[in-house]
């Protein structure tokens, strides 16, 4: 089979559509494995970005990327004209949801109508975006049969969840298994070839239908573990016990026992978002998906509870109401150490505060300006402020929702009025550790 030859002897020309944080750092890993990648973004900001050799996710350096164009393994482009050139397609586009709850495959679905014109005979396409069961098989192969390629006989379709961890200091695109399922055993045995020789393992499923399943059972996992411990957190509060200290003894235990974390509210491209399809998906077959939802109402609920600690902290501390408190949001970024925003709890924390009259400034060492984001466009383009002692001092309250390791926490707490922390990051601080609430 010619595309097989070509895999193996990496003369196979890989297509990334979507170079966000999941396609930019996979084309990076291909290029590293010598493998030519095009690049494909509508974005034209990206795309002149990436050809110029500049880097717009913080964790990705820039003389990756410049090195990568530099070897003449890598070019960017919006011209899905190009895109006949490929050997391989691989589909890395957002997977939102609607304000209703819902799946929104408008990105996938727009992305394949594009490709259809310019698929070739013998082409590999992948889909890694997060979806429900049945996506590839419902929606991506019968608009790609359009082109008059058969999935499994002309061209080969298959899914390859990604399992991106913005920041992770430990773990990268290459070191991370690659779970594929194949629209046929010739779909299967390209995409293992093809991500095999580029990672450190992967791992075969017997449809696509099991891979979509894959990445919805691990972020549903997670998801519900937090919950739990969300709900401990409150349980245990109002007890006069610090889940914190419970949760550092608990992992002790060399069995049995995985510790998760609470916080403000889930964030990120994955955990808020995946459960919610899966629970879409079950009702086609008159399924509940009761645990699911139940642990969706939990993690929803915490930014309401993150700003009702912080009413009751005012109160009790300066007899003093939410409206007309001023107050600084510490952290804007989904998790700590990363300027990515997406799903983020801190924003629909500061529209909470703003509708009880509080007036909301942040600070985040990596987020500057809050960009257009779908469901908070209110927000967009607000600067943050520059974090000094004067500067807190001001503030009625500092609520941290983002433990990034760069701020110096006992600095803040020495410096401000009030914290109200969601992330346990001040567990170190020694003084004046009166002015400290958890939340």
């Amino acid at each position: 089979m010619r595309l097989m030859d070509r895999i193996d002897t990496r003369q196979a020309v890989v297509a990334i559509v979507g170079l966000g944080y999941v396609g930019l750092p996979l084309a990076l890993t291909f290029v590293a494995q010598r493998y030519t990648v095009l690049g494909f973004d509508i974005d034209s900001e990206k795309v002149g970005s990436l050809n110029a050799g500049c880097s717009y996710i913080r964790h990705i350096a820039a003389a990756d990327i410049s090195n990568a164009v530099n070897s003449a393994l890598f070019s960017a482009t919006t011209d899905y004209g190009r895109l006949h050139e490929a050997d391989a397609i691989i589909l890395c586009v957002p997977t939102p949801l609607t304000r209703h709850r819902e799946p929104d495959l408008s990105y996938v679905s727009t992305t394949v109508e594009h490709l259809v014109p310019h698929l070739r005979e013998g082409q590999l396409i992948v889909l890694e975006s997060t979806t429900y069961p049945g996506t590839t098989r419902e929606l991506v192969i019968p608009v790609l049969e359009r082109s008059g390629f058969k999935s499994g006989v002309e061209i080969l379709v298959a899914f390859s969840p990604e399992r991106e961890d913005p920041g992770n200091p430990t773990h990268n695109t290459r070191s991370i298994p690659k779970v594929i399922g194949g629209d046929g055993p010739w779909a299967l045995k390209a995409g293992c070839a093809l991500y095999g020789n580029v990672v450190t393992a992967t791992v075969p499923v017997s449809s696509p239908e099991a891979a979509e399943a894959v990445k919805l059972t691990e972020n549903i996992f997670r998801s519900v573990n937090i919950a739990l411990v969300n709900e401990l957190k409150l349980v245990f509060s109002a007890m006069g016990i610090d889940i914190w200290e419970v949760l550092d003894a608990a992992k002790s235990k060399p069995f049995g026992f995985m510790p998760f974390y609470p916080g403000p509210g889930l964030g990120g491209h994955c955990i808020p978002i995946d459960p919610f399809y899966l629970t879409w998906k079950a009702r086609e077959f008159d399924m509940s998906t009761r645990f699911i939802e139940l642990a969706g109402e939990v993690n929803t609920s915490m930014p309401r509870h993150v700003v009702t600690k912080v009413a009751e902290a005012l109160n009790f501390r300066f007899a003093k109401s939410l409206n007309n408190s001023t107050i600084l949001i510490l952290g804007l970024a989904y998790k700590k150490n990363v300027e990515d925003i997406r799903e983020s709890p801190a924003l629909r924390i500061i529209e909470l505060l703003e509708a009880q009259g509080a007036r909301v400034s942040f600070y985040d060492p990596y987020v500057s300006v809050i960009p257009v984001t779908r469901e908070h466009m209110s927000l967009a383009n607000r600067r943050g402020i520059q974090l000094t002692s004067d500067a807190m001092h001001e503030f009625d309250a500092v609520l941290i929702v983002t433990d990034h390791d760069e701020v110096d926490y006992p600095t803040v707490v020495a410096s401000s009025r009030l914290v109200v922390d969601t992330r346990n990051a001040t567990r170190a601080v020694e003084q004046y550790r009166e002015r400290i609430v958890k939340a």
